[in-house]
């Protein structure tokens, strides 16, 4: 099983060729997870930055793609190293990735409700490996979130699942340790690396509120 202790989902506002140096700053500083989320690249563009994206991660922590099961997919046909895929509710359905993926990929799945998690709880063991949970506080990064759970109403949902749950939207250094006393398996964060001036410093920073050590 994957560390799922700080996921970093990149931003699309983000020039790429900072990205890149943001994605390998940030891995070099040790988050565990790189989730590759653009909404607005092409198939075609996506596909490059996939590419692009797993030789900077190069396998010194997991690395996904965000909804499309196609891009990764082809990244995989073409000998890239992707991890796996986050899926939203509205994505293809998670069982069908998983067989096309296989057993080892990592697989997540944005969960913001009780029916959510009714949902992955009736999902065959192994289906799912972590769910995303939030948003925390309001975030400019996702404009259509749904209303804010807060810590308070994130902990609520993760006592209700046995499924890991990654916390997510609007966190920043502050907020990691109270999710953690929620019940949160990890943290994802964009804003708060993305827009960094020195995204190193920051994820460790989020590492030691977490509790990591390093």
């Amino acid at each position: 099983m994957s560390d799922l202790s700080l996921h970093l989902v990149t931003d699309h506002r983000v020039p790429f060729a900072r990205l890149r140096d943001i994605v390998d700053a940030a891995v070099d500083a040790g988050v565990t997870v790189v989730q590759l989320r653009d909404k607005v690249a092409s198939g075609r563009e996506l596909f490059a930055r996939t590419l692009d994206l797993a030789d900077v991660v190069a396998g010194r922590c997991a690395f996904v793609v965000d909804d499309r099961l196609d891009v990764v997919l082809a990244a995989r046909d073409r000998g890239a190293r992707v991890d796996g895929i986050h899926l939203g509710q509205d994505d293809v359905p998670i069982g069908s990735a998983r067989a096309l993926l296989g057993v080892d990929a990592l697989i997540g799945w944005t969960a913001h409700t009780p029916a959510h998690l009714t949902a992955a709880a009736a999902l065959p063991a192994g289906t799912v490996d972590y769910l995303g949970v939030g948003v925390i506080r309001a975030t400019t990064t996702k404009p259509d979130h749904p209303r804010p759970l807060g810590i308070d109403g994130f902990a609520e949902l993760a006592a209700s699942t046995a499924s890991p749950c990654v916390a997510i939207g609007g966190i920043d250094v502050d907020d990691v340790a109270a999710l953690r006393a929620a019940g949160a398996a990890g943290v994802a964060v964009v804003s708060a690396v993305c827009a960094a001036d020195d995204p190193g410093a920051v994820v460790r920073r989020l590492r030691a509120a977490w509790g990591a050590e390093g």
